[in-house]
């Protein structure tokens, strides 16, 4: 998940944004872009590098195993196939 600093850090950008006549305004449009920020981001169902690449390496492990077993199963179906009927 993102963590606080990168929230504030978007937040401050966010407020960076606003023109100087809004100077006033600028520390509580902040507070407010930091509260949207953490509130839509926690709505999202996301995960970390760290998991993704976890699940990443499963998966590769897994396709793996499929390829070696769609080879093996070819094999049988060939032996199976050159073999003589009765």
């Amino acid at each position: 998940m993102i963590n606080a600093v990168t929230i504030d850090e978007l937040a401050q950008r966010l407020s960076a944004l606003v023109p100087s006549g809004m100077k006033e305004a600028r520390d509580d449009l902040g507070r407010n872009f930091r509260a949207v920020l953490q509130s839509g981001l926690g709505k999202l169902d996301l995960v970390t590098r760290e998991e993704f690449d976890v699940q990443r390496c499963v998966l590769l492990r897994t396709r793996e195993k499929i390829e070696q077993l769609e080879r093996q199963l070819a094999a049988l179906e060939a032996s199976l196939s050159a073999q003589p009927r009765h």
